[in-house]
């Protein structure tokens, strides 16, 4: 028995979803569907599904969240992304969890429903990841060019986001404080936040922590699901180490 899951919580969507699964010749003999991502979870662990096309904007439990737990406990099965969501906070999400023997999609709700189709195929039965055009060109931001982020700014970002303090984030990160003050430097500069303009009195204008946390914000590296998952990140690891 061939089992697939969707998980959306749209239902006009979901529906979709369900006609593009059942056309895509999976041999699909059950379909099971999810609203949220806890009954996603739940359902992972009852029907053990071949593949699962998910949302990532859901109540109780994001994409990206119940992917992580479903990749803790079943690390082979594959999931494809189906997202509005081009945000580099949202790949860079998934690009951290993914398990290295999981093949995953990632597809914009704005590619026809053949594309879809096809995407679903390679997946599931190729073992091919699938990852929108638009998609690849913000990983390429984020990894390749000079320019964008390295995994250790995006961390300080986030860092400061939710509020610690230079010397909160070296104990958190096991590093200098020059260390941080240097990260911090380089990410600054690569936000544009270093050289901002001044009062007439000589005083800066901006504040460069807080400027940076707003270009951020609008410039789409950051947003309330990540600030929400970095936020949680940080209680969880409190919490294990008391």
């Amino acid at each position: 028995m061939s089992t697939y899951l969707i998980v959306e919580d749209d239902i006009l969507h979901r529906n979709f979803l369900r006609e593009v699964v059942i056309n895509s010749d999976l041999e699909c003999t059950q379909l099971v569907e999810a609203a949220d991502g806890e009954e996603a979870i739940r359902l992972v662990r009852e029907y053990a599904p071949r593949g699962i096309v998910m949302d990532l904007q859901m109540p109780k439990k994001t994409g990206v969240q119940a992917a992580r737990a479903i990749w803790a406990a079943q690390p082979e099965i594959p999931i494809v992304f189906w997202s509005n969501y081009d945000d580099e906070a949202y790949v860079r999400g998934i690009t951290k969890i993914v398990p290295a023997c999981a093949t995953y999609g990632y597809i914009l709700k704005t590619s026809s429903k053949e594309r879809l189709r096809r995407s679903i195929r390679c997946v599931f039965l190729d073992g091919q990841n699938v990852v929108d055009r638009e998609i690849r060109g913000v990983q390429q931001r984020s990894q390749g060019r000079a320019d964008g982020l390295t995994e250790s700014e995006y961390e300080v970002l986030l860092d400061i986001t939710i509020g610690l303090t230079d010397q909160a984030i070296a104990e958190r990160r096991k590093i200098s404080l020059r260390s941080v003050q240097g990260r911090l430097q380089q990410l600054y500069g690569k936000l544009g936040v270093i050289e901002m303009p001044v009062l007439a009195s000589g005083a800066a204008q901006f504040n460069s922590r807080t400027r940076a946390i707003a270009v951020a914000l609008m410039s789409r590296l950051i947003n309330e699901k990540s600030i929400e998952a970095a936020e949680l990140d940080f209680r969880r690891e409190g919490s294990t180490s008391d």
